[in-house]
């Protein structure tokens, strides 16, 4: 198994939730959600050529596409994307649900 098979079902997921969150009225700002995306792109740039350049972490070279972000393996900023989608998502759902019930 890749880990481009492995990010599918993560970003599936998160595609999912956030094409369902978007149809609601009370949706999340997602202007604010890739801002948040562009630094935590950043961070994890940083941080993942990090732990990979001092040998804390390491990918199977068979089981990754080859596209690197430094020594980062591109399938290893799935779960940043993923995050920015799903994060945003909850938010609102878990505020609106504390706003329900307090009124």
């Amino acid at each position: 198994m890749t880990y481009w098979l492995v990010n599918a079902w993560f970003l599936g997921g998160a595609a999912l939730l956030g094409v369902a969150i978007s149809m609601v009225p009370w949706r999340p700002r997602w202007v604010a959600a890739l801002g948040a995306l562009g630094i935590v792109g950043v961070l994890t740039a940083i941080f993942d050529n990090a732990i990979i350049g001092f040998g804390i972490v390491d990918y199977d070279p068979s089981k990754i596409s080859g596209v690197r972000i430094g020594v980062a393996p591109i399938e290893d900023f799935a779960y940043t994307l993923a995050g920015c989608v799903v994060i945003p998502a909850v938010w609102v759902v878990v505020n609106r649900l504390g706003t329900r019930r307090s009124s």
